[in-house]
């Protein structure tokens, strides 16, 4: 299917919308290459900086916003550690891999919003499709044609899509999935190995009823023995297995067999939540890269370069049981983060995206390895996969005086799991990744022996 179809063109549409403004400063490459930030960024904060506005804006946000971050893995605490008194929570401006902070430090980001940004932020491609959905109408009592032709681009690219039913964040996405499980097989039980976001369903937070989880059996990813014994103890009422499939590495080939098999015996679904792994390792995710097909997933983050969509998606015989319960949201339809997906859709036609995020996934973990062995320093380590690694730390003093030390040289890593590679990661950023995990590292080691 053509993807120039996704936004008027053929018979029957309205007309074309007029021109959009021109976004602020794009990324002048084009898909196929590696992805530059459009700006004359060196990795380093240039000119004068104001880190004391940086943690004003911090303060402020403490104030009106409960923990100071509406997205728990921003909150200060999530990023630098406990009780720690150092680094930006904010940015006014992010572009190719760079962000600016309110007191004008520019940073390399290593996060990459949390893995929801693959190709780089404020992507040419990926914002001329939002601006040119916002400027036709991005909502109406009606749903956009968009919905229908994005719907079936996934179908192409991801193996176990054969119906989709689009959502605004990945925990909807796997709620979802559950519901849609639950409703199929008609039972309650369900086995769970993974993270799946706050919802009661999938939570244990204080302010969730324990009758709200008491259907659900946790179990460790990869552990065989545990999977079956849940599954034994749910029986007939087992509804479905629901699996994050890479949790800092990859999984056993024999634990995702265990699964299948104990879903076919019990009559189950087989889930996956796909919404870290897709258009990430493979745009089909996880299924896609192992060869290995769920009955339903969930998509999310990348699939649309940081906008907020998700989507379940899954077998037709099964996907049909979401008209049987209720799932349904206002704006899931909306056009501008349908654009989005297109646009990284678009991506992944012109360019092996997945296998540039996998080359310089591993250059980043090199540059840290490197740097490690190079500084001397002790008690930490570089872990995970290339396109979502992290480092390992002895202690989390230790980790948060590296972020401190890392922020300083321009670097901004992620706290625990996981860094993110993207196509805006360069030659240079590399080169400078490098040269500000060496640097604090060695001056922690400095630090450590005085």
């Amino acid at each position: 299917m053509r993807l120039s179809r996704l936004f008027g063109g053929g018979k029957g549409e309205p007309p074309e919308p007029p021109e959009p403004p021109e976004p602020p400063e794009p990324p002048e490459e084009e898909p196929g290459d590696a992805a530059s930030d459009g700006d004359d960024f060196d990795g380093v904060p240039e000119g004068d900086s104001d880190v004391d506005l940086d943690l004003e804006w911090r303060d402020r946000a403490a104030d009106v916003i409960p923990g100071g971050a509406s997205t728990g893995s921003k909150r200060a605490a999530a990023l630098y550690g406990e009780s720690t008194v150092f680094g930006p929570t904010h940015f006014v401006r992010a572009s190719g891999c760079h962000i600016t902070t309110p007191g004008g430090r520019t940073l390399i980001d290593c996060t990459m919003a949390l893995g929801s940004v693959a190709i780089g932020y404020a992507d040419e491609t990926v914002t001329r499709n939002v601006l040119q959905a916002a400027a036709s109408g991005h909502v109406s009592g009606l749903s956009h044609t968009s919905e229908i032709d994005v719907a079936d681009r996934l179908c192409d690219v991801i193996p176990c899509a054969e119906q989709v039913r689009f959502l605004k964040s990945g925990a909807e996405a796997v709620a979802a999935a559950v519901r849609i499980a639950r409703a199929y097989t008609g039972r309650n039980r369900v086995v769970a190995s993974g993270y799946f976001g706050w919802l009661d369903w999938a939570n244990d937070a204080l302010g969730v009823p324990p009758a709200a989880r008491s259907d659900v059996t946790r179990v460790p990813f990869d552990d065989i023995a545990a999977i079956e014994q849940a599954c034994a103890d749910a029986g007939s009422d087992l509804a479905a297995i629901v699996i994050e499939p890479v949790v800092e590495r990859l999984p056993a080939r024999e634990w995702l067999d265990a699964a299948r098999r104990l879903c076919d015996a019990q009559g189950a679904v087989l889930i996956f939540d796909e919404v870290k792994t897709g258009f990430r390792l493979r745009p089909g995710g996880y299924q896609e890269y192992g060869k290995f097909e769920p009955d339903l997933a969930a998509f999310g983050k990348a699939m649309a370069n940081g906008f907020p969509i998700s989507a379940v998606v899954g077998r037709a015989a099964i996907m049909e049981a979401a008209t049987k319960t209720w799932i349904s949201s206002t704006l899931a339809g909306e056009a501008m983060s349908l654009a989005a997906v297109a646009g990284v859709l678009e991506w992944h036609d012109r360019a092996e995206v997945c296998d540039t995020l996998w080359r310089t996934g591993e250059e980043m973990m090199g540059a840290l390895r490197r740097a490690i062995a190079a500084s001397g320093a002790e008690g930490v380590s570089v872990s995970g996969i290339a396109p979502m690694w992290f480092v390992v730390w002895d202690t989390a003093e230790r980790e948060s005086r590296f972020l401190e030390l890392a922020l300083e040289q321009g670097v901004l890593f992620k706290r625990g799991p996981y860094n993110f590679a993207a196509m805006a990661h360069d030659e240079q950023t590399l080169i400078d990744i490098e040269h500000a995990a060496s640097t604090a590292l060695v001056q922690l080691v400095e630090e450590t022996q005085s």
